[in-house]
């Protein structure tokens, strides 16, 4: 089993950044996808970001030239920097991992694809 924790939330104000970790522990995998999910109050999970074990990355069109996705295989941490932040931009944010698919499309925006979750991280912009 692989276990992820996310750090690096906050509170900043609008225009500002942050940059999210994540670490992951445990069992250990080849060809590895990890994903961003946020989720708002009152609003279910969404995929933002992801990047597959090549390195390619995914981004929704809400975040795309906003947030990077970054993943370090040495040290076993996806980062995911977040710059010009917007009050919208506000909602528990969730890593996740799971064996990359042998196929393509937008896999990365379902839950039910990743297998480990981590617990969060809150991330508050105001305006």
């Amino acid at each position: 089993q692989v276990q992820l924790v996310e750090s690096g939330g906050g509170s900043v104000q609008a225009g500002g950044s942050l940059t999210l970790s994540c670490v992951a522990s445990g069992s250990t995998y080849k060809n590895v996808c990890m994903g961003w999910f946020r989720q708002a109050p009152g609003k279910g999970r969404e995929g933002i970001a992801a990047i597959d074990d090549d390195g390619r990355e995914s981004y929704a069109d809400s975040v795309k030239g906003r947030f990077t996705t970054i993943k370090d295989k040495a040290k076993n941490t996806q980062y995911l920097q977040m710059n010009s932040l917007k009050p919208e931009d506000t909602a528990m944010y969730y890593c996740a991992g799971a064996p990359c698919p042998n196929y393509g499309g937008s896999w990365w925006r379902d839950r039910r694809f990743f297998n480990w979750w981590g617990r969060g991280t809150q991330v508050t912009v105001s305006p």
